[in-house]
């Protein structure tokens, strides 16, 4: 799954961390300089995903709940360390946005990982997808973004068999309800970012996501979440799915567009897709193939609908 980063404004996948960047104007020759900030964001991608995988190889040895809670409290050390947020100075309003961010976190890594120990990766983060889809559709109130609907429901249907007969449909359940709280996150990341400078509120989010899972950690894993072998390859899930992604997206953003950025997240179910064939050995047929496109194709013209509706926006405002 994508694990999201410190807040941006809402957009139609997962937000990034906060970052000063400037777009660069489309008449501007940057095409060498462009291609790090894209790379940098595909690396990120491809190691959330190859996280994912990791991670689902450990859950025999640990239990869902208990690979999301060593992979939190891994990613919440490593971004307490990183960032060394401020604690004092904010108000009651900054804490409770603060404390909501984190109960999303917590539960969005939660169900997905319940979904991922019952599907394949691939079909997972396809199914997931389809929140933060969904939110872009919804907030845009276009009706070209009926045709992107379309296609995501055409992707969903030839994903499940035409009813899901081919899946686990609790793994379904818990991949949707991971979607909508993906969808939540984006929300509820942006108002942390506008209350919290660079990505403190992050990290205190995660502290909190941290705090919340384990109790549930250990009451499924026990004394399983203390082996070293356990400890270490946990670990190893945090910095794919949390701690790499976050910097190089930092980075990655100063330079690059948030559309831009949105667009390369929806490649997202394919590079799950492969992770999981290479990985964990989950073959796609030619059916879950289309379907997986289906869903990419549907949330990149989402973002490009965004996109456009926006610059339209400004050129009205130019010419009044």
């Amino acid at each position: 799954m994508t694990t999201p980063s410190a807040a941006t404004p809402p957009s139609p996948t997962p937000a990034a961390p906060a970052a000063d960047h400037t777009p660069v104007p489309s008449g501007t020759p940057h095409r060498r300089g462009s291609l790090g900030p894209v790379g940098l964001v595909l690396a990120g991608g491809i190691s959330v995903q190859f996280g994912g995988a990791l991670a689902v190889a450990l859950i025999p040895r640990a239990g869902a709940v208990g690979v999301v809670t060593l992979r939190l409290l891994a990613a919440a050390l490593v971004l307490l360390l990183i960032c060394r947020p401020r604690l004092r100075g904010h108000s009651r309003t900054d804490w409770g946005t603060v404390v909501v961010f984190g109960i999303t976190l917590a539960a969005m890594n939660g169900l997905f990982y319940q979904s991922v120990a019952r599907i394949p990766l691939g079909p997972a983060v396809t199914l997931e997808v389809l929140g933060p889809l969904a939110l872009s559709v919804l907030t845009s109130r276009r009706a070209i973004n009926a045709v992107w609907a379309g296609l995501a429901l055409a992707g969903v249907f030839l994903l499940g068999g035409g009813g899901f007969g081919a899946l686990d449909p609790i793994g379904v359940a818990y991949a949707l309800a991971a979607g909508a709280m993906w969808a939540a996150y984006i929300i509820f990341s942006a108002r942390t970012g506008r209350r919290f400078p660079q990505a403190d509120g992050l990290a205190l989010a995660m502290v909190v996501a941290a705090l919340l899972m384990l109790p549930l950690g250990v009451i499924e894993s026990g004394a399983k979440l203390t082996d070293p072998v356990t400890i270490a390859l946990g670990s190893a899930v945090a910095i794919l799915s949390s701690v790499l992604p976050y910097t190089v997206e930092l980075l990655a953003l100063r330079r690059l567009p948030a559309a831009t950025f949105a667009i390369l997240m929806s490649l997202e179910p394919a590079v799950a897709a492969t992770a999981g064939f290479l990985v964990l050995h989950q073959a796609l047929s030619a059916v879950e193939a289309l379907a997986i496109a289906l869903v990419i194709a549907a949330s990149m013209g989402a973002v490009r609908t965004q996109v456009g509706r926006g610059k339209a926006k400004r050129v009205e405002g130019d010419a009044a």
